[in-house]
C-alpha cells in the first residue's frame, strides 16, 4: 500500500496552475499527481493523447472542456477523453484541489481521433467569419477560392451536422485603399464603396454564397457610435494611449503616409511591400522602419514623429501563446507570432491622420486604423444577426459559449490571429475568446498573383452564372491554396471540367441512368446476394464518407482534399460498373446484379449528399432525382429504397463558360451605369439628364474623357478607342453598343 497526502510545499508552477508528481513505484502505464488553483486562477488549455480523470477534494469551480463549463466542487469526479481541451477554472473563494490520474490506450485514442463528432460544437452558436473584402474592385477568383468559398462550405457542412451555423462578412468600408480608388476614378470613397460593395455583395451570390450577415461599415445603424465605444474601452485599459512615433510624410506635400501611398522593402524578410503589412512573410511594418521608403505621391519622404494611439504590443507575448492553445491555430500563425515577438519592442500604431474613417472620441484630426476597426465590426456582426433572428447577442457583451471561426488569406493573419486576440483581452477582460483560424496561401494566375491595376485577374463574374457556378465552386476548391500557392490556369479549368465533370460524373450518370431504365425500368431494385467484390465496394464507399466527413470538419477542413475524395467516389464507381459488367444481363446472376445496381445507386446517392457544401446546386438537383429533401449528412451509406423511380435522363449538370446570352445577362446593365459615370466624371448634378449628348456637347475634357474610357475598360474590359468615345454618338447610343460588345 503507499498512502500520498497533499503537501502544498512539493508543488510547482505547471500549466499555469501549482502541480506535483505522486510517485506511483510499480505501476506501468499510470500517472499521478495534485493540483492547486487559487481562487480567480484557471489553468491553461490543454490537451493530450492520454486519458485524463481528475477528483476535485476541495473548493469550487468549473470545468471548460471545448468551451462547455461544468460546475465542480468537493467529490466530483471527471474524466477526460484523449485531445479534449480542458481547462480548470477557480470561480470560488478558496483554493481548488484536485487529483489527476492520467495513463494512455492507443488504441482508444485513435479512435477517438478519427471520430466525426470528436470536438463537436454542440449547442453553441457558430459564427463564421471571411474577411470583409476592400470596396475598391470586384471579386476575382483569387478572392473567391479562398476565405468565401471555404466560410461558405464550412457553415454549409456544420449545418449538416445540425450546428448553429453563420457566415458572416461585409464591406470593408474605411479601407484607405477606397480613398486610392476614389481619386484614381474622380469619384468620392463615399461612391466608390457603395459601388463595389454592391457589386462584391453580387458576385457572391453569383458564386451561391449568402451570407447571413453582412455588415456595411460606412451605413450600417449603430456601427459608429459603437466602434467609438470599443476604442475608449481600449483606452480604459490603459494599454492604448497616444504616444509620439517616429512617421513617414510625402517629402514634397507633406502627406502622412501609410498602406497603398507607401512602398518600400519590408524590414523582415527583404521582400518589396506596402505599408503596414509584407505580403510575403506576413509580418507587421510601422511605415517609419521600411527600407528604401518611396511616397506614392512624389520621389522624395521624410521622417519625423507624429502622435498617434498606440499598443505595446511586445508585452502580450504570453497572452497571444495561451490564446493559440484554446482553439485551432495552424503551426504557419504560431510560427508569425514566434517571428513577430522575437522583436524586443513592437508599439503599434492604432489611429491614423486621415478624414476618411471613424475618429476615436479624444482625436477628430485622426480615425481609428481600419484593421483595428475590423475586430469591432465582427463583434457587431454578431450583434447585428441576433437582432434579426430573435438573440440577445451584443457586441458590446461577448459571451462565453461564442465559438468564432475565421477563415482569411495569410496576408491577413497578423491581424487576425495576433492583434485581435490582444484588443479582446484588452476591451473585455473577463471574455476569453475561443477562435478556430482557417488560412489560405495566394492563389495565382497563371503563376503571377491576381492584379487588379495590371488588369491580371479573372473577375468572378466572367465564369458564373447557374449552369457554371458548381463547376466553378468545384475547380476552385479542387485547386484551393491551402498551406501553399496554387496556380489558375483557364485552359486547365476547363480541361478539368470537361474530363472530370462532364465525361466523368456526368457521363457516369447518364450510363447509370440507361442502364437503370433497360433492366429495371427505372426503379432501384432491392439488393439480393451480396459477393465479397460487392462488400468490398461498400465499404469504399465507407471510407469516403469518412474520409471526406473529416477534410470538411473543423479539425482537418481542407476543401483541396474533400473534393479529391468527391472525385473518389466516382471514380470507384465507374471502376465498379465496369468490373461487374460482363455479367449484368447474363441469366442465373440475377440476384447478384441487383445488389450490383443498387449500391451504384446508393453511390450517387453518397454523393449528392457528401458534394453539398461544395456544389450546392448538383447536389441538391441530384438529391431530388433520388427522391431525397434537404438531406442531412450521412453517417452511414445507406441503400436508396427499393421501389424508388429516378430519371436522371435529360439533365446538364456542368459548364464550363457561360454562354453569349448568359454573359449578357451576367454583365452590369451599361447604360445607367455609363450615365452616372458620366455625371460624377464631369462633376454633373445627379439629375442630369445626359442620354442625349455626346460627351463633347457635355463639356468633357480630353482627361475627362480618359477617366470615362478607363473605367469602361475597368468594369467592362473592352478598350473603347478615344475617337469612338469623342465621336458624335450620344451616351445612349454609346450605352447601347456597349451592351451589344458584352453580348458577344
Amino acid at each position: 500500500m503507499r498512502i500520498d497526502t497533499f503537501d502544498p510545499a512539493t508543488l510547482s508552477d505547471a500549466f499555469g496552475i501549482d502541480m506535483s508528481t505522486i510517485d506511483l513505484p510499480g505501476v506501468a502505464g499510470l500517472g499521478a499527481g495534485w493540483g492547486r488553483v487559487p481562487p480567480g486562477g484557471r489553468s491553461e488549455p490543454h490537451q493530450h493523447d492520454e486519458i485524463e480523470m481528475f477528483v476535485i477534494v476541495s473548493g469550487t469551480g468549473e470545468i471548460v472542456v471545448d468551451g462547455a463549463r461544468h460546475p465542480v466542487g468537493p467529490g466530483t469526479v471527471v474524466k477526460f477523453d484523449p485531445f479534449e481541451t480542458h481547462v480548470i477554472d477557480n470561480t470560488g473563494d478558496g483554493d481548488v484541489v484536485f487529483v489527476t490520474c492520467y495513463w494512455r490506450e492507443p488504441r482508444h485514442a485513435g479512435e477517438v481521433a478519427a471520430r466525426p463528432d470528436r470536438r463537436r460544437f454542440g449547442e453553441r452558436p457558430v459564427f463564421v467569419f471571411s474577411t470583409p473584402p476592400t470596396p475598391n474592385g470586384d471579386l476575382h477568383l483569387g478572392h473567391l477560392s479562398g476565405p468565401y468559398l471555404g466560410a461558405d462550405a464550412f457553415v454549409r457542412f456544420q449545418r449538416m451536422n445540425g450546428v448553429r451555423a453563420w457566415h458572416l462578412t461585409g464591406s470593408d468600408d474605411h479601407q484607405s485603399y477606397v480613398v486610392a480608388k476614389a481619386a484614381q476614378e474622380g469619384s468620392t470613397p463615399e461612391q466608390v464603396a457603395a459601388h463595389y460593395g454592391a457589386e462584391i455583395a453580387r458576385t457572391l451570390e453569383s458564386m451561391d454564397i449568402r451570407p447571413d450577415q453582412f455588415t456595411v461599415t460606412r451605413t450600417d445603424a449603430g456601427y459608429r457610435q459603437g466602434l467609438r465605444d470599443f476604442f475608449a474601452a481600449l483606452e480604459t485599459s490603459g494599454q492604448v494611449a497616444r504616444r509620439e512615433l517616429p512617421a513617414l510624410f510625402d517629402g514634397k506635400t507633406g502627406r502622412y503616409l501609410y498602406e497603398v501611398d507607401v512602398s518600400g522593402t519590408c524590414p523582415s524578410c527583404e521582400a518589396g511591400t506596402n505599408g503596414n503589412i509584407c505580403e510575403e512573410c506576413g509580418e507587421p511594418n510601422t511605415v517609419a522602419d521600411l527600407v528604401e521608403a518611396r511616397s506614392r505621391h512624389s520621389d522624395t519622404v521624410r521622417a519625423e514623429g507624429l502622435a498617434r494611439h498606440a499598443l505595446a504590443l511586445h508585452e502580450f507575448r504570453e497572452d497571444v501563446a495561451r490564446h493559440h492553445q484554446l482553439g485551432r491555430v495552424p503551426a504557419r500563425l504560431r510560427e508569425l507570432a514566434q517571428r513577430v515577438f522575437a522583436r524586443q519592442t513592437f508599439d503599434l500604431p492604432l489611429t491614423h491622420p486621415a478624414q476618411w474613417g471613424v475618429p476615436p472620441r479624444d482625436a477628430d484630426d485622426q480615425v481609428i486604423w481600419v484593421w483595428p476597426e475590423m475586430s469591432y465590426g465582427f463583434l457587431h456582426g454578431i450583434g447585428q444577426l441576433g437582432a434579426r433572428i430573435g438573440e440577445r447577442w451584443q457586441a458590446h457583451k461577448p459571451e462565453q459559449d461564442w465559438k468564432i471561426v475565421h477563415f482569411f488569406g495569410y496576408d491577413n493573419s497578423f491581424y487576425h490571429a495576433i492583434l485581435y486576440p490582444v484588443l479582446y483581452q484588452l476591451a473585455f477582460p473577463h471574455w476569453q475568446p475561443d477562435i478556430d483560424y482557417h488560412v489560405n496561401e495566394f492563389y495565382l494566375l497563371d503563376d503571377q498573383k491576381f492584379s487588379t491595376s495590371r488588369r491580371h485577374a479573372v473577375w468572378g463574374k466572367d465564369l458564373l452564372c447557374p449552369e457554371t457556378v458548381d463547376a466553378v465552386r468545384f475547380y476552385l476548391s479542387r485547386t484551393r491554396p491551402e498551406g501553399e500557392r496554387t496556380n489558375f490556369e483557364r485552359d486547365a479549368y476547363t480541361a478539368t471540367v470537361r474530363e472530370v465533370l462532364i465525361e466523368g460524373w456526368q457521363g457516369w450518370l447518364d450510363d447509370l441512368d440507361r442502364r437503370l431504365k433497360a433492366r429495371y425500368g427505372g426503379v432501384v431494385p432491392d439488393a439480393g446476394t451480396w459477393t465479397p467484390e460487392h462488400t468490398a465496394f461498400y465499404a469504399r464507399l465507407g471510407r469516403r464518407l469518412a474520409a471526406v466527413t473529416a477534410h470538411l470538419g473543423q479539425d482537418g477542413f481542407s476543401l483541396r482534399a474533400a473534393t479529391a475524395e468527391l472525385e473518389g467516389i466516382v471514380t470507384d464507381a465507374r471502376a465498379f460498373a465496369g468490373h461487374e459488367a460482363g455479367l449484368a444481363d447474363a441469366a442465373g446472376w440475377q440476384s447478384e446484379n441487383r445488389t450490383a445496381m443498387a449500391l451504384e445507386v446508393a453511390a450517387a446517392r453518397l454523393l449528392s449528399r457528401v458534394a453539398t457544401p461544395v456544389m450546392p446546386r448538383f447536389a441538391g438537383r441530384l438529391a431530388a432525382l433520388l427522391g431525397e429533401r434537404e438531406p442531412a449528412w450521412p453517417t452511414t451509406v445507406d441503400l436508396v429504397p427499393a421501389g424508388t423511380e429516378v430519371d436522371l435522363s435529360g439533365q446538364v449538370f456542368f459548364a464550363a463558360e457561360p454562354t453569349s446570352a448568359q454573359a449578357a445577362e451576367a454583365a452590369p446593365d451599361p447604360l445607367p451605369w455609363l450615365a452616372d459615370l458620366v455625371r460624377t466624371t464631369l462633376g454633373l448634378p445627379a439629375e442630369a439628364v445626359v442620354a442625349d449628348k455626346t460627351l463633347l456637347e457635355l463639356g468633357a475634357s480630353s482627361l475627362q474623357a480618359v477617366a470615362v474610357q478607363y473605367q469602361i475598360l475597368e468594369r467592362l474590359d473592352l478598350d473603347i478607342p478615344m475617337a469612338e468615345l469623342l465621336s458624335e454618338r450620344n451616351i445612349g447610343t454609346l450605352g447601347r453598343d456597349l451592351a451589344q460588345e458584352v453580348a458577344r
